[in-house]
């Protein structure tokens, strides 16, 4: 079940928007199409920055993962109903702390698949009233099931971002 907009943070606002109502289709289609399209970009493009201080192609794959490894434990959290805040991260200190570029594209796509995988089985697993629940996360009361439509968006997003600004120049 989508929430209306008044219902999540305003930072979710451009992922949530890129969703359809069918996110349990949308989670599996992603399992495939989004590797499929990681795969199809030429390898000099992978270490690519389209300014400085911008992530590489293979970043963005490597914190697509954490992200869904994150989200995903808040969903959990919150559908076993545990009602202690969860906090955000910094993105760009998660990727500074690694090096997802000395790594293979293959390998940090297996680990993505590995990961929606997973998170396609909590999905699943979780019932209605699981999925309904609240806890707090970014400072805004939110269900279990919000933060698997944020997942898709989120792959959409890097996805668009990835035309627009490394595949286009």
């Amino acid at each position: 079940m989508k929430l209306t907009e008044d219902q999540y943070p305003r930072f979710f606002i451009p992922y949530l928007r890129l969703t359809d109502n069918d996110i349990l289709t949308e989670l599996t289609s992603q399992l495939e199409t989004y590797p499929k399209f990681i795969r199809e970009i030429p390898e000099e493009k992978l270490l690519f920055r389209y300014a400085p201080g911008k992530w590489t192609i293979k970043e963005v794959v490597g914190h697509n993962t954490d992200t869904e490894r994150i989200k995903a434990a808040v969903a959990l959290r919150i559908a076993r109903n545990d009602k202690k805040p969860n906090p955000g991260f910094s993105e760009d200190d998660y990727v500074m702390a690694t090096d997802f570029n000395s790594r293979s594209i293959e390998d940090l796509l297996q680990e993505f698949e590995d990961m929606r995988k997973s998170n396609i089985s909590l999905y699943k697993s979780l019932s209605r009233e699981e999925l309904e629940r609240t806890g707090f996360a970014s400072d805004k009361e939110m269900n279990a099931e919000t933060w698997f439509y944020f997942m898709v968006g989120h792959i959409r997003h890097h996805e668009n971002i990835i035309r627009e600004r490394y595949l286009s120049v």
